[in-house]
């Protein structure tokens, strides 16, 4: 038994105090060619290639939106003056006259909807981004899907025989309904889309630590999801700004200046059909100048709306 276990011991220290030895290092030599035998230069090439593409694409993409700015600044930039922009219109014949009338009744169009459709829509985006599933979230993304695909001309259609037609006239009252409809479907999903961005922790934090649901909503989702809240609401903004075809059947238009919301008012794209159509040549001036107007205010909200997405945005 001795002889064996002095055995089993020698062998073990022969084991420990072997040195293995290091493998030497292997060199690399670098292949020019890949493995389908195609030169690095080619693929380069296409790989520039490509890129060009790309780029010269992109700037074909929005090279229609600068050949209109062009024009538009082009025929309406020498119109704008102190009395464009002050003055009421004038009869035809007589000389000078502005749009004074006509970018506050868009300001006050703007104002009623935004009031309408804001907490319309912020409501509905929390409970779409809180309870997605069921009947009535799939309801709520129904008629959303349904609004974004409606023609303008068919929502102020439906807004007269809803609006115009009990009140008994044109009014700027149902020129903000029919504009509000039109901003809640990006409203809504701009919220939705927010909310479900930020991370369910926060959430869960304030409630445990005793803070109502409502509060939490409130006081933590909301504030943590305000630029893009915002953004979604610049860029409804900035597309019912232009809107001609509804105001037909709602506001209708006014050649005076008036702030009774129960009353016909004018707007800044009512008043650019009503000169365009006419036969006066100073008039078509007119409606250029409007239209440059209102081209940089819809540009002004969607520059702001980018200023405030990215000065803004949280990361998680």
């Amino acid at each position: 038994m001795n002889t064996a276990e002095n055995i089993a011991e020698n062998i073990e220290d022969t084991n420990m105090h072997k040195i293995i030895p290091f493998p030497s290092p292997l060199r690399i030599h670098e292949d020019k060619t890949l493995r389908n035998n195609s030169p690095v230069g080619y693929r380069i090439f296409k790989d520039k290639l490509f890129k060009c593409l790309v780029i010269i694409l992109s700037i074909l993409s929005f090279l229609p939106l600068l050949l209109v700015l062009f024009h538009i600044t082009k025929n309406g930039i020498s119109v704008i003056n102190w009395g464009f922009l002050t003055e009421l219109p004038l009869p035809i014949g007589e000389k000078g006259g502005g749009v004074f009338n006509s970018i506050i009744g868009s300001l006050i169009l703007i104002i009623l909807s935004s009031i309408i459709s804001i907490p319309l829509g912020i409501s509905a985006g929390i409970y779409l981004a809180e309870k997605n599933k069921g009947r009535i979230a799939n309801i709520i993304n129904l008629c959303i899907v349904v609004l974004q695909g409606t023609p303008s001309i068919v929502i102020g259609i439906i807004t007269y025989i809803w609006v115009v037609a009990p009140l008994g006239g044109f009014s700027a009252l149902s020129g903000g309904i029919a504009l509000s409809i039109m901003m809640l479907p990006v409203i809504i999903k701009s919220t939705e889309e927010t909310l479900k961005l930020i991370p369910y922790h926060l959430k869960e934090a304030s409630l445990a630590l005793g803070v109502p649901y409502y509060k939490t909503i409130l006081k933590v989702i909301l504030p943590t999801g305000l630029s893009g809240i915002l953004t979604g609401i610049l860029l409804s903004v900035a597309r019912i700004t232009g809107e001609t075809a509804p105001l037909l059947f709602t506001a209708f238009g006014n050649q005076f200046l008036n702030y009774n919301i129960l009353k016909p008012i004018d707007s800044l794209p009512y008043r650019i059909f009503y000169y365009a159509m006419s036969p006066y040549p100073e008039w078509h001036t007119f409606a250029w100048g409007a239209s440059f107007i209102l081209v940089m205010i819809v540009l002004s909200f969607n520059l702001i709306a980018r200023g405030i997405s990215a000065k803004w945005k949280v990361q998680f």
